[in-house]
């Protein structure tokens, strides 16, 4: 079988993605995948048997909805191009579409007239991203359109993905049917987040840490500012930011204005095997998260990755992460509550019983909740799509299993 990943993404920082496609290489299949390029970075390459094109250079520096909206329209052209020519070249079978956004399924449309199948993956649910993003009302004009481009991009696509069961419990009540969309979470990958032996504690530093995406609903302002409130009471405190985004520049300013150039290391994007090389020497995880319409719902990557690693994670009491991480398996502080975020942090740093604990339980749900255990339900709905009986079996949205 021949498939293909298309995703307005950096393919080797984008570990769901990355997990599709090489789930299906792992069995014989011949996957290519269409993505973004750094600077520095060649146009082809092949990872891990994935021929990765990457077909549009990005510098992740939007500074409102226009300039956005241009990279992805010039995205959606140049993929459709590509897609077009491969598949008249040597057809594909089935090309997996990644959103955000959710218009892009329709660079699909020559190889799907043609006899491809396509899946829509559902990374972020777009109208809410969107409004979160920009600060837009559900009311407005913008979000209304938004409704109706991810309606008729479930109307075209054969399938959809959606990556958590919160997200799929309102799509199906407004845009698809349940029996056409199934949710897949973020598992962790054993292959690259798996326990190390522990080297935290260097320099007997008490080392914190939030590896993704820099933006607003993300919350890592907030955690920067409980790192300067415990300045005094934690002086051996040090905060690690892995990442870019929308707001890496208002936090690096504001790392200098809370003079905290020596407490909080901000870098850049890095290779998801060298994130989680960096996440093994960590003492404490931290995921803060604001509340707000997006975040409250938006399913936390970091927290399974954390958990499969041994690191104990502090996280946000948002109503995604209390559904899913639940019986101590998380230590939850209130949400944009800057003086609890700065207490939990004080006394998971002074009781280590209670790390232990915590890794402890998040074990219980890291063994049956992963990608070894998981892939077989994406691998079934591939074949199913194009036909395949009996190549992988799994029972399609099934919710993770929690103690």
């Amino acid at each position: 079988m021949k498939a293909c990943m298309v995703a307005y993404t950096f393919y080797e920082n984008d570990n769901r993605v990355r997990r599709y496609a090489e789930a299906l290489v792992r069995r014989g299949d011949e996957v290519e995948a269409v993505a973004l390029r750094q600077e520095g970075q060649q146009s082809y390459e092949v990872i891990n048997g994935v021929r990765v094109h990457r077909i549009q250079k990005r510098a992740v520096d939007e500074k409102g909805p226009l300039s956005y909206l241009r990279k992805l329209v010039q995205f959606f052209f140049r993929s459709a191009w590509f897609l077009t020519r491969r598949h008249l070249r040597t057809p594909y079978d089935v090309i997996h579409v990644h959103s955000v956004p959710d218009f892009q399924v329709f660079a699909t449309l020559i190889p799907r007239l043609l006899g491809a199948r396509v899946i829509l993956d559902i990374h972020d649910i777009v109208p809410e991203f969107y409004a979160s993003k920009f600060q837009i009302k559900e009311s407005s004009l913008a979000f209304r359109l938004l409704v109706l481009v991810e309606r008729l991009s479930i109307a075209y696509s054969d399938h959809v993905i959606i990556a958590n069961h919160l997200w799929r419990a309102k799509l199906t009540q407004r845009s698809v049917r349940p029996e056409k969309c199934t949710a897949i979470i973020n598992y962790a990958d054993p292959a690259i987040f798996y326990a190390r032996p522990r080297t935290a504690g260097a320099n007997g530093h008490f080392l914190m840490c939030y590896p993704g995406t820099l933006c607003w609903h993300q919350g890592v302002d907030l955690a920067i500012r409980a790192t300067a409130q415990l300045r005094s009471q934690l002086p051996n405190l040090r905060f690690l930011i892995i990442g870019d985004g929308s707001d890496r520049e208002k936090l690096k300013a504001m790392i200098r204005q809370q003079r905290l150039e020596d407490r909080v290391m901000l870098v850049g994007v890095l290779p998801i095997e060298k994130v989680a090389e960096t996440m093994a020497t960590v003492d404490l995880a931290v995921v803060p998260k604001r509340k707000d319409s997006f975040g409250n719902e938006a399913f936390s990557t970091k927290i399974p990755e954390f958990m499969a690693m041994g690191v104990p994670v502090l996280a946000a009491d948002t109503r995604i992460d209390q559904f899913y991480f639940k019986n101590g398996m998380v230590q939850f502080f209130e949400s944009e509550n800057v003086d609890d975020l700065a207490a939990k942090i004080l006394d998971l740093a002074h009781n280590p019983a209670r790390r232990d604990a915590l890794r402890e339980r998040a074990q219980e749900f890291v063994r049956e909740n992963n990608w070894d255990i998981r892939k077989d339900e994406y691998l079934a709905l591939v074949d199913r799509l194009v036909k395949r009986p009996g190549r992988a079996r799994g029972h399609l949205d099934r919710q993770p299993a929690a103690r």
